[in-house]
């Protein structure tokens, strides 16, 4: 077997990078949402084996993308999110659905509950239209 070398080890490895960044993200968005407090960023750091560094650019591009999370920096501070929201009914056109279920393909559709839970409600809806 053969491994890639130059530019497309360096993809390779790019892409696992991301992949592991997006997994990471979302099982802090479950963790947070699951909470019924602040998570201090050491113990989320610590349960990802990662730094408390990688935890706040992680939260920082979560809250950039819109997800409900809040940051309270110092002592006693930590990270939560809004389980008080409601979310309001989406329409979704087919390559809006398919694109959807792509990236959770990729993430591999089981990689959290919610990503099961989401790829079964995408390829339901599919199947009831």
């Amino acid at each position: 077997m053969e491994f890639p070398t130059g530019r497309a080890a360096a993809a390779s490895r790019d892409a696992h990078l991301t992949l592991r960044r997006v997994e990471r993200q979302q099982q802090l968005i479950e963790q947070l949402y699951a909470g019924p407090h602040r998570l201090t960023l050491r113990r989320l750091a610590d349960g990802h084996r990662v730094t408390e560094r990688t935890i706040a650019r992680d939260l920082e591009r979560l809250r950039h993308s819109g997800v409900p999370i809040t940051v309270v920096p110092g002592r006693g501070g930590g990270a939560t999110i809004d389980r008080t929201l409601s979310i309001a009914p989406i329409a979704f056109d087919l390559p809006e659905v398919a694109a959807l279920m792509a990236s959770l393909a990729a993430l591999g559709p089981t990689a959290s509950p919610s990503a099961a839970s989401a790829m079964r409600k995408l390829a339901a809806a599919l199947h009831a239209a």
